[in-house]
């Protein structure tokens, strides 16, 4: 049985017992893994008041309100959601060797393609103690060894979690390791650790994201904070666009897929705006406009929007509304303003709706669907290591595919290469 992760060790000492580690876990095979993920299940249940006791010791101390406070409770419908989530990410196809391509070299020999875990994951994330569930889960299916390094405000959660699943009898030894959160040490050490560690993951705020993006030595698979916009065009479906509206920036603020930015079509400004404007008030939204907005809803509380606000991530019920001349102006704007993660169109025009999915350059793009939606367990994944906003390896949620590599294997009956 794996030890639990409290005993004092240092952080150095853990990134080389996840590197010793990695070579097991990449043995494991699928029964193996699904059995440990099914296990890890039911530990998860059977201590969920454990965890919730651990949970309310965080919330109690991290003195958090609001949209923050929600991303770091946890509730026994949310235990129950981490618990699904490792079963639904057993359910599913193992891609470690699989063959992405094979074949004969014409002097015989077999060539193939095939998907290998990357080694070890490092992981650092703010706030959100279900993250440490869904990441384990997807490191362990894929054969990887993880590196968590979680926020201080969610230290007794984490710890917590981390225990029940490296106490599940099964997991490699050092497979799972948990670095300090107390102070920011742990982070630089895990940085600067290539060499134990194959890639570094960051999930939460800009700041977070930025500062790793820029010191990490060891590869970065960034994530992306989340300036999400909806553009009602002039042939949208007034009752459609309410519903995605209210949805993608009320039914939870806190996290990256909720949308910030309205932009609605001059045609229909005058009739739309003061609509949807009242809906989002009486949803508890804070509104901020242009002057075009601010001129059709003078008899509503909203402050004008400063040319910041087009760029920020409020994370919380605020939103900005602007008038734009149409689908190039809102293609534009979004194209200059978008942290490039998930943007809509609500509109009955296909020709309109088809330009805006190729033209704007995020990593997911709806026509008539709520941003709510970028989410790793909507599209089948199980679970997500985060949104990648980045172009190479992989782009939008990923999980298990893009938690692998590739290597090449030759079978041969002796060939050796002529002199050229």
């Amino acid at each position: 049985m794996a030890t639990t992760v409290n005993s004092a060790i240092s952080t150095r000492g853990r990134l080389e017992r996840a590197r010793a580690a990695a070579p097991r876990v990449a043995e494991l095979s699928t029964a193996e893994k699904n059995a440990l993920l099914e296990a890890m299940a039911g530990a998860i249940e059977a201590n969920s008041q454990r965890i919730l006791t651990a949970n309310q010791k965080d919330v109690d101390e991290s003195g958090l309100e609001g949209a923050m406070r929600d991303r770091l409770l946890l509730t026994p419908d949310r235990i129950t959601g981490m618990a699904a989530g490792l079963r639904d990410i057993a359910a599913l196809p193992d891609p470690v060797n699989e063959t992405l391509a094979e074949w004969q070299h014409p002097n015989g020999m077999h060539i193939r393609k095939v998907r290998v875990p990357l080694g070890v994951v490092g992981i650092i994330y703010e706030s959100r103690p279900n993250v440490t569930v869904d990441t384990v889960a997807l490191a362990l299916k894929t054969g990887n060894a993880i590196v968590l390094r979680g926020g201080k405000e969610a230290a007794h959660s984490n710890q917590c979690l981390a225990d029940i699943m490296t106490g599940t009898a099964g997991v490699p030894e050092g497979s799972i390791q948990l670095l300090d959160a107390s102070s920011r040490d742990s982070v630089q050490e895990l940085i600067k650790a290539r060499g134990l560690v194959d890639v570094i993951i960051p999930r939460g705020g800009a700041g977070l994201i930025t500062f790793v993006v820029e010191n990490s030595v060891v590869p970065v698979i960034e994530t992306g904070a989340g300036n999400c916009h909806i553009f009602v065009d002039e042939s949208a479906d007034f009752d459609m666009a309410d519903s995605i509206v209210i949805n993608a920036k009320t039914q939870r603020p806190s996290v990256c897929n909720a949308a910030e930015k309205l932009l609605v079509h001059q045609r229909v400004a005058a009739t739309y705006i003061p609509q949807i404007a009242k809906k989002l008030i009486e949803q508890g939204v804070e509104l901020r406009g242009d002057e075009a907005t601010r001129r059709l809803v003078r008899s509503l509380d909203v402050r004008p929007a400063l040319e910041a606000d087009w760029g920020e991530e409020y994370l919380r019920l605020c939103m900005a509304v602007r008038v734009v001349t149409g689908l190039d102006e809102a293609i534009e704007h979004i194209n200059r303003y978008s942290t490039k993660h998930s943007d809509a169109i609500v509109t009955e025009d296909e020709r309109n709706a088809r330009r805006f999915l190729s033209a704007v350059d995020s990593a997911t793009v709806y026509w008539n669907a709520s941003t709510r939606f970028t989410d790793g367990a909507e599209f089948g994944f199980g679970a997500e290591m985060g949104i990648s906003t980045q172009k190479l390896h992989c782009r939008g949620p990923f999980a298990l595919a893009e938690l692998t590599s590739s290597k090449y294997e030759i079978v041969g009956s002796g060939q050796t290469r002529p002199a050229s």
